[in-house]
């Protein structure tokens, strides 16, 4: 039966659930096959030690920290609803 209130551990359940979404956001973008000798973004080349440290770097280390800073903007998603749909 619907009372309209959320059930135990519901709040605990959209923490969960939008901290595993996080981690698959993240993990999917992390390099993955052969790197490149040299950086996809400005073509300098990728030092011997990020090669080893980071398998399947395609950026250096300049053009990585600035693709991180545009993407530093992601907010992540808003699970709750509106207040509204709360209230009814």
């Amino acid at each position: 039966m619907a009372t309209g209130w959320a059930g135990d551990g519901a709040v605990q359940d959209q923490i969960d659930a939008t901290v595993g979404d996080a981690i698959r956001r993240v993990r999917s973008r992390l390099p993955s096959g052969p790197g490149s000798t040299h950086c996809e973004d400005c073509d300098n080349e990728i030092p011997e030690a990020r090669r080893k440290a980071m398998p399947g770097a395609r950026l250096c280390v300049a053009c990585q920290e600035a693709s991180d800073a545009e993407e530093a903007g992601f907010a992540g998603y808003n699970r709750r609803g509106s207040k509204d749909s709360q209230l009814r």
